[in-house]
C-alpha cells in the first residue's frame, strides 16, 4: 500500500523522547518519516541529538502529507519562534490532515486557537490557561486525546500519543491489537505480547 509521508516537526529544543514510539511504529508498518525544520538548518534536540531537516517549513504542503506531528520543546514557552508550525498545524486541519501535537506544542497550537473548539489535552490546564486560550471548558483529564484530525498529550504520555496516532491512521493496530501493543509498551503487561503478535 502506498501512503503519503508522515512530518515530524525538528527545531531546536525539541524533546526527542516524545515521538519515539509514534515514529518507529509508522516506519516499521512503511511509512517513510520526514522531517520538517524552520529552514535547512540542523537543528539540536533538548537532548543533544543534531538533525538535519530533509525540508523546510515553506516547502511542506498538507496534500502531501498523511499527519504532520509537533513535539515539544523550550522553545513554544520561551517565545514566538515556533507560531509557524502552529500556523501549518491550522492549514493542515483546514485541509483534512491530521495534527498530533504532544507538550509544549499544545499551548503553541492553543494560542493558534486550534483548542478553542476541540477536545484536548496537555500536562496541566493551568499550563494552557496561561496561553489565553478560550477553550478551557474542553480541557480533558486524560492521557490522550483524539477530537476529529487532533492528536493532543500531555509530555508523560508518549505511548498513549502513539496510541491515538495509531487508532487515527487506522492501519498501524487496530482493536485488539492497538489495545495490546498499548498495555506492552505502557503497562508492560507481558500478556500482551502474545495477543500483539498473534
Amino acid at each position: 500500500m502506498s501512503r503519503k509521508p508522515v512530518h515530524l516537526a525538528v527545531y531546536d529544543t525539541f524533546a526527542d523522547w516524545e515521538t519515539g514510539h509514534t515514529t518507529a511504529w509508522l516506519a516499521r508498518v512503511g511509512y517513510e518519516i520526514r522531517t520538517v525544520g524552520p529552514s535547512a538548518a540542523p537543528v539540536t534536540s533538548i537532548g543533544g541529538l543534531r538533525v538535519q531537516p530533509e525540508l523546510s517549513l515553506a516547502e511542506l504542503r498538507p496534500e502531501d502529507s498523511s499527519l504532520l506531528i509537533l513535539p515539544g520543546a523550550d522553545l513554544w514557552d520561551t517565545s514566538d519562534d515556533l507560531a509557524p508550525f502552529a500556523r501549518t498545524a491550522r492549514a493542515f486541519l483546514d485541509a483534512g490532515v491530521p495534527v498530533a501535537a504532544i507538550c509544549g506544542a499544545t499551548a503553541g497550537i492553543a494560542r493558534e486557537g486550534l483548542l478553542d473548539d476541540r477536545a484536548h489535552t496537555s500536562g496541566a490546564a493551568m499550563y494552557l490557561a496561561a496561553s489565553g486560550y478560550k477553550g478551557g471548558e474542553r480541557y480533558v483529564e486524560t492521557d490522550a486525546v483524539t477530537d476529529g484530525d487532533l492528536i493532543t498529550a500531555g509530555p508523560t504520555e508518549p505511548v498513549a500519543f502513539a496510541r491515538e496516532v495509531f487508532g487515527r491512521l487506522g492501519d498501524v493496530f487496530e482493536g485488539e491489537k492497538l489495545d495490546a501493543w498499548y498495555r506492552l509498551f505502557h503497562d508492560s503487561d507481558p500478556a500482551a505480547y502474545e495477543t500483539l503478535n498473534s
